[in-house]
């Protein structure tokens, strides 16, 4: 194990030329640097924010959402049947025709009869709109309430006016109680998802989030021992600008207010594109790759870090199309592509539905859900879960 640390922790790996772990170990006193040890304090933090979105969904979001006349849906449960929970367990979740026709057979069933039992099935594991609504309101609140403390911290800091702050005495750079707050508490809360993730009903991208979580929390604990905080808190902001105002969006998109929802996502695009697309890239990437180069100069872990950036704004890039995709269908024909993720299927959808296989494959090549006249149609809000 003690090998296997040393490996792990080389100095000519994660800090600049000439610059050793017993050079931050001991400060001088009263100064603090970032130790790999305070990421620990994240964890008992997660469970906290953990247990304060359980209130919080129970004792504000809930109630909100009474007051807005949102209720839980009230959808049939599939009666039960151990061969079908078995396909529908290990093998298909959607059978296509040839699997609808053999299960019609082995229980002597109608084919119809069969894919309403799939139907419902599928329905009792999706959240009910109350549900994704309270789940919305938790984020949205994190997310503003932590992009108002970010942007009061770094309207004070230097290096959010001149990001060469970001690289002069570095690594020696003091660990402030503001900085280390605002890390560690979005560090928390992405540990927070994690957990929930095994507690919330299971969606369809579990594993795709899940990746997602698992890769901010190795950026932001990455960033953090190696004392890349000013420019990592500069990352941190421009991501928490635009989160919290598609949170809204979904919000009154729940609520049925699809006016506002269209003026929310309109707003929320504007700003994405222009965090995303402007400020990252000509700011951040910026200071990153070339003002550090020129004041520290590169060493193993910068190319790491600047790597996993130029990853994350080709992201960023396929994002930003996805979104713009979104809008540009709703605003020329009236319809937005169906993200049925979470989306609880209507029984006059799929008693319409075709058992042929080439038909199936048709509908589900357009991408349209056939609905007019709003940004906020109840499937746009869904595609978010990707970006």
């Amino acid at each position: 194990m003690a090998a296997l640390s040393a490996w792990f922790w080389n100095e000519r790996f994660w800090l600049p030329h000439n610059v050793t772990w017993a050079d931050l170990a001991d400060p001088a006193p009263g100064v603090e640097y970032p130790k790999a040890g305070h990421l620990l304090s994240a964890l008992p933090l997660a469970l906290g924010i953990f247990a304060v979105r359980i209130v919080f969904e129970r004792c504000i979001a809930g109630p909100c959402a009474s007051l807005l006349q949102i209720q839980t849906e009230l959808s049939r449960r599939a009666q039960p049947n151990a061969v079908l929970e078995k396909v529908f367990t290990s093998i298909t979740k959607s059978p296509d025709s040839r699997h609808l026709e053999g299960l019609s057979k082995q229980l002597d069933w109608d084919v119809r009869k069969v894919q309403r039992w799939f139907r419902q099935r599928r329905n009792q594991d999706k959240p009910s709109t109350r549900t994704k609504f309270c789940e919305s309101m938790w984020r949205f609140t994190f997310y503003l309430c932590i992009f108002m403390y970010g942007i009061r911290f770094l309207w004070q800091s230097p290096w959010m006016w001149d990001t060469r702050h970001c690289w002069y005495n570095y690594p020696y750079q003091v660990l402030t109680s503001g900085l280390y707050y605002y890390y560690i508490t979005e560090l928390a809360f992405y540990w927070s998802l994690m957990f929930s993730q095994f507690t919330d009903i299971k969606r369809k991208d579990f594993l795709i989030m899940f990746v997602h979580h698992l890769a901010t929390i190795s950026l932001i604990s990455f960033s953090y021992v190696n004392n890349m905080l000013r420019v990592g808190s500069l990352v941190m902001c421009v991501h928490d600008t635009s989160d919290f105002l598609l949170e809204a969006a979904k919000l009154a998109n729940y609520a049925k207010y699809q006016r506002l929802c269209d003026f929310l996502f309109v707003v929320f695009s504007m700003i994405f594109f222009g965090t995303r697309l402007i400020i990252f890239p000509f700011w951040i990437l910026n200071t990153t790759l070339f003002e550090s180069w020129e004041i520290i100069g590169p060493y193993p872990s910068w190319w790491l870090f600047n790597s996993l950036l130029l990853v994350l704004q080709v992201l960023h890039i396929i994002w930003s199309y996805l979104i713009a995709r979104i809008a540009s269908k709703a605003i020329m024909r009236g319809k937005v592509s169906k993200d049925d993720r979470s989306d609880i299927e209507s029984s006059s959808e799929e008693e319409t539905e075709t058992t042929s296989k080439e038909r199936l494959k048709t509908a589900s090549s357009r991408g349209e859900n056939g609905t007019n006249g709003h940004f906020g149609s109840k499937h746009w809000s869904q595609n978010h879960n990707n970006w």
